[in-house]
């Protein structure tokens, strides 16, 4: 068992092809139709000015919030989520902590933006538009359901203004979604990975020429999960592991898991610099 344990800590992660397309559904309604026709809190929500491009409250749901203006953004980050993330903790957060809510980060990271640059023509998204895992899952610890996202990933933001330079920032499974769409976009200027137990690849190099940055804090416990690849089943080589290649972000102030966008932690204002393209400072 140590023998067989070893060699799969050691086997490469192969580099995986996106699966087949599915075939669209037809066109959904517009998004403040929908959330009106879902009730609340969505219809508050739409009521409220909030802008979402997609919306769709179907199973575990989806949607996409900009923060900024997309039309003249020169920079856009796209966030994307991980495990256990659906439409109804959107804004408030899985188990009711806003932290770790795609809406609260966006606007965490937007006032970061903000902050650091406040004439910056600037987009934020938070990008709900595939069904994450649910929990410590095999469905988890297989790359299957981050394939069909990477897929859906790629679809939109091939969709944004083509003025704009793309960030794209993962958090826990949502960095194997981006890391596997990466390579399909030449675009993308930056990948973010947050907490990540991998992105897919053997190297930063494999993510198709994008500058890969990567945060793990010392508490986080996504440290104990296994590198490994074996088919389909793991995620292959941690983005913090020295050997893949990764810039390091600093992580001071960093609780936990879900710690990494939060006002007052070393993670958030670095993340901003990098969707700013203040790359040396970071780097640095």
């Amino acid at each position: 068992m140590r023998i067989l344990l070893t060699l799969l800590l050691l086997t490469p992660a192969p580099i995986l092809a996106l699966p087949p397309r599915a075939p669209q559904p037809d066109a959904a309604a517009p998004a403040p139709v929908a959330m009106a026709d879902a009730g609340e809190p969505y219809a508050s929500w739409a009521r409220s000015g909030r802008r979402f491009l997609a919306f769709d409250p179907r199973g575990d749901g989806r949607a996409a919030e900009v923060l900024g203006d997309l039309a003249t953004a020169d920079r856009i980050a796209v966030l994307v989520p991980g495990v256990d993330t659906r439409l109804r903790d959107f804004d408030r957060g899985l188990g009711g902590v806003a932290r770790r809510a795609p809406a609260v980060q966006a606007r965490a990271l937007y006032a970061a933006l903000r902050t650091a640059d406040p004439g910056a023509r600037i987009a934020v998204v938070a990008w709900l538009g595939y069904d994450p895992p649910e929990g410590l899952s095999l469905d988890a610890a297989r790359d299957l359901r981050a394939r069909t996202g990477a897929a859906a990933l790629i679809d939109f933001v091939r969709a944004l203004p083509e003025r704009a330079a793309v960030t794209l920032i993962g958090h826990s499974y949502g960095a194997l979604v981006v890391g596997l769409a990466a390579p399909h976009l030449p675009r993308v200027t930056d990948v973010v990975a947050l907490g990540a137990p991998g992105l897919g690849a053997r190297t930063a190099a494999d993510l198709g020429g994008a500058r890969v940055w990567s945060a793990l804090a010392a508490g986080d416990w996504i440290r104990r999960i296994p590198q490994l690849r074996l088919g389909h089943l793991g995620h292959g080589r941690r983005p913090s592991a020295p050997a893949f290649g990764a810039h390091p972000l600093p992580t001071d102030g960093v609780a936990g898991h879900d710690g990494y966008l939060c006002p007052g932690s070393a993670t958030l204002p670095a993340v901003a610099a990098v969707v700013l393209g203040r790359v040396e400072a970071v780097a640095a």
